[in-house]
């Protein structure tokens, strides 16, 4: 199954010049959304892992699926203020501007290796935050899996120069 006949590419969203590369339509279709689910726990058998995590909100609906299947733990990392005990805070760079993502401090320990799946990379910001965040709750990363890398922004290269170990399902130009 071609994944990338399900996802669907809005000029202009969500500001001008941006073409966006919506899942609303692969995770729609049952057949897809599973086959999605299924490649991304395939790709996860190559890493030793003991907890999962996903940036919120997209990642979420893909991590909490591998989670079930896999028996692992989900850690939700979440925007600013929005978990409501003790968390770390990691500020960063979007390709449209600047944000917070945090995970409670209870959440990753020192034996963890964390997997972390989000449903897109483009430059990577968002990515290298989720990793500093497992990192000081002195977790280690264990890799990355997104399914869909906008390849020519550069986020999946930079993640693996970084020594982190980086799968994509789909690619697309990013614009």
């Amino acid at each position: 199954m071609n994944l990338k006949n399900f996802i669907r590419s809005i000029p202009d969203y969500p500001k001008k010049g941006i073409l966006f590369r919506d899942i609303t339509t692969l995770i729609k279709d049952e057949t897809a959304f599973a086959e999605t689910i299924n490649q991304i726990v395939e790709r996860s058998k190559k890493f030793n892992f003991t907890k999962i995590a996903a940036i919120e909100s997209r990642g979420f609906v893909f991590a909490s699926a591998v989670s079930y299947l896999l028996k692992k733990p989900f850690i939700m990392l979440r925007k600013k203020n929005k978990l409501p005990a003790d968390v770390y805070s990691v500020d960063f760079e979007l390709e449209y501007g600047t944000a917070t993502i945090e995970v409670h401090k209870d959440s990753i320990g020192n034996e963890d290796s964390v997997l972390i799946i989000d449903d897109l990379i483009a430059t990577g910001g968002t990515a290298k935050a989720a990793a500093k965040l497992v990192e000081i709750s002195n977790g280690k990363v264990a890799a990355f899996i997104f399914v869909i890398n906008l390849f020519d922004l550069g986020g999946s290269d930079n993640l693996i120069k970084n020594e982190y170990k980086v799968e994509n399902l789909i690619e697309f130009p990013g614009h």
